[in-house]
């Protein structure tokens, strides 16, 4: 088995039941233990698993409050780029994330926005701006603050958007983008689908990683706004996709 195969195994395995030991995945995949921590120590740096004593765990998203000091001042600079893309009286759809959270501060005066989140925090700050404010229902992920799961793909088949603005988990060499949960790439893919026009909002930290799930890929949103230095081979990879690239 070569070694792709064999790492797509272990996080089979690992997506599968949340977890996996060294001991037991050394034995079903007739390898020696060595092996097998040397491909986990590889997928941990990938950003596909976190590793535990004896063994991984599934990897879980990263917690709000960890999240929103991270790159702050970068976010900031996205979310200001993203404000032009709005105009009065549209109806934009805020993702949940801490950049997404910016673009909610600096949108939250324009009159005539009817805005639509699944983002427990953005959903506190709008209720004191001018917008009409829509929260999708559904199970709420409570260390992102997040909605998802099938109330709220239900509720959301419903809408439609002149404007949206997604976030991400990780964007990995192939400039796919990632998530670790697989109720909120189902969710993301609806709801793009559902704006004329779409923006992915992430900051340099989020690239080169991977993920357990593929959502899409960049070619897929209208534009991508980011503070990311792309490197040459990378503009071109990205031109043959047909990504558009706002760099801030």
């Amino acid at each position: 088995m070569l070694t792709a195969e064999r790492q797509f195994e272990i996080l089979n395995t690992i997506r599968n039941s949340g977890k996996a030991e060294v001991d037991s995945l050394a034995e079903e995949l007739g390898v020696s233990t060595m092996t097998i921590r040397r491909d986990l120590k590889k997928l941990q740096e990938n950003g596909m698993i976190e590793r535990c004593h004896g063994g991984a765990v599934r990897k879980t998203e990263a917690a709000y409050d960890d999240k929103s000091d991270k790159n702050h001042e970068e976010k900031v600079k996205i979310a200001e780029q993203c404000a032009r893309f709005v105009h009065e009286g549209t109806a934009v759809y805020l993702d949940a994330g801490t950049t997404t959270y910016e673009i909610a501060k600096c949108i939250m005066e324009m009159p005539g926005l009817t805005v639509v989140t699944n983002d427990l925090e953005i959903a506190v700050l709008l209720r004191k701006g001018k917008c009409e404010l829509i929260i999708c229902g559904g199970t709420v992920q409570k260390s992102t603050l997040s909605i998802l799961g099938y109330y709220a793909t239900q509720m959301m088949q419903d809408f439609r958007f002149d404007t949206g603005f997604f976030g991400a988990a990780n964007i990995n060499r192939d400039f796919q983008v990632m998530t670790p949960t697989i109720e909120k790439a189902f969710l993301k893919r609806l709801i793009l689908k559902q704006c004329r026009e779409s923006y992915l909002v992430a900051d340099s930290s989020k690239f080169n990683l991977e993920g357990l799930n593929r959502i899409n890929t960049l070619s897929e949103y209208t534009a991508v706004v980011t503070d990311h230095v792309f490197r040459k081979e990378e503009k071109k990879l990205l031109k043959e996709q047909g990504a558009r690239i706002v760099t801030v």
